[in-house]
């Protein structure tokens, strides 16, 4: 199988800020008094931060307002250049990838506020990606297809011939049922974890691994 586009979900596969993005999250909540606690936001992981924050928010009795995630990301735009972690060889991969042909695609639950974040803290420019598709731009979030079949729609590949690269048991789960392959990377579930709940067609233990993958080559 050639590959013809990837598509990269964002926290946990380029840069490693899903712990931030909860430390941001308990913050903000904490403003509107709720004490939540970091195993809180595990089933809601990959969701969005509509649902990472307000998911949270309703088991404590609270009902989410937007204001809420705002704040949420308020407090993470202050931390994530300093202290979010880049994976060793994300650039070089990202660059090795592109430059072999390959559309680019950032498909990612969160909103192009943190997306942006993000890609200035991995250090990419904008249009390194064909396109960058956020939780704003779809109605239903993963597990639904919705944000990589609008993926495939904007870099203009067939769902087919397209690979999602996902951490979350979620977005496989939306890229098989959007028709598509999946590779996994292990940084919020174990290998194990991943293969027993979404079975994706890879594991790779470091996302530098990805341009070895056949299909990508």
């Amino acid at each position: 199988m050639q590959y013809k586009a990837v598509l990269f979900d964002m926290d946990g596969v380029l840069i490693e800020s899903e712990w931030l993005m909860r430390a941001a999250a308990m913050e903000a909540l904490a403003d509107y008094g709720v004490r939540a606690k970091e195993e809180d936001f595990l089933e809601f992981t990959g969701c969005g931060e509509d649902r990472f924050v307000g998911g949270v928010a309703e088991k404590y009795g609270k009902p989410y307002e937007k204001a809420m995630k705002e704040l949420a990301y308020d407090y993470y735009g202050k931390r994530v250049q300093q202290e979010a972690h880049v994976p060793q060889g994300v650039r070089e991969m990202l660059y090795a990838l592109h430059d072999r042909g390959l559309k680019l695609a950032v498909c990612s639950a969160a909103d192009l506020r943190k997306v942006r974040y993000n890609l200035q803290a991995v250090g990419v420019e904008e249009d390194l990606f064909t396109a960058l598709v956020t939780g704003s731009d779809v109605e239903r979030k993963k597990p639904f297809p919705d944000i990589y079949l609008e993926g495939a729609r904007r870099v203009e590949v067939e769902p087919k011939d397209c690979l999602v690269v996902e951490d979350a048991v979620s977005g496989i789960q939306a890229a098989h049922a959007a028709g598509m392959d999946a590779a996994g990377v292990p940084t919020t579930f174990t290998p194990e974890e991943l293969n027993r709940q979404a079975g994706p067609e890879y594991v790779i233990p470091e996302i530098r691994m990805l341009a070895e993958l056949p299909g990508l080559r």
